[in-house]
Formats: structure tokens, sequence, C-alpha cells
């Protein structure tokens, strides 16, 4: 990957890998939300990367303090709600906006020359001599 100043940097992933984030992300029941997104920042480093794994490591730092203190415990629905939406959240982004979208091999057009596949026969000697 180049990392030149001005190059864009891109971070194609297919779908068994989205697939095996969001199965990280729900099978830790959200409490390893942010690994997935500090991943891509650390791969791509746009700000808005960071932002998303901060965003999501502000949520571990609140959520965890907020399940010991509530007197309520697991019976708590904003606690409940907050999970649900922070999951379905982080799904949302990995399945469809973090990773982008694999760029196809540009195709000739149809009816252009196409280049030289090397000729081993020069041109008037149809018999290789």
């Amino acid at each position: 990957m180049s990392t030149t100043a001005g190059a864009e940097r891109r971070l194609t992933g297919g779908w068994f890998q989205r697939l095996a984030w969001v199965a990280l992300v729900w099978g830790s029941l959200g409490f390893l939300v942010w690994v997935p997104f500090l991943y891509v920042a650390t791969r791509r480093g746009l700000s808005s990367d960071w932002v998303a794994f901060a965003s999501f490591a502000l949520y571990e730092c609140v959520i965890l303090p907020w399940a010991v203190i509530t007197p309520d415990g697991d019976g708590d629905a904003f606690f409940g709600i907050a999970i649900l939406v922070t999951l379905l959240t982080a799904t949302v982004l990995l399945l469809s906006a973090v990773f982008d979208k694999k760029i196809p091999a540009a195709q000739p057009a149809y009816g252009a020359a196409m280049a030289p596949q090397g000729q081993p026969y020069q041109q008037g000697y149809p018999y290789g001599r």
C-alpha cells in the first residue's frame, strides 16, 4: 500500500471479512464493538474512521460503569435499548459503509483495438521461417 502524501488509502473487504467483524461485535455482546473500527482507522487513517472508533470507545467507557452503577441492573430498559441501537449501528456500518467497494478492472471498449499480445512470427512469413 502506498503511503505517499495525498494518496488515497482504500480498504476493501469481502463479505466474509465483513461478516466476521459483525460476528465479533454480536458474539461479544457489544463489549468489543470498538475493535473493528480501530482496525479500519489504523489501516485507512481517515478522520471519519477515527471519529467512529472514538465514538464506540466512548460508548464502551460509558456503558460499563452504567451497567455496574445502576440499581436496576439487567432490568434497565434504557440500558437494553442503548446496547441494541449500538449493535445495529455497528452492524450497518460494518456491512455497508466502512469498507470501500472493489473497483473493477478497466475493460476495453467494444471494438477498441487490443494491445499486441506478442507475435512470435514476423508478418509476411506465414510458416514461421
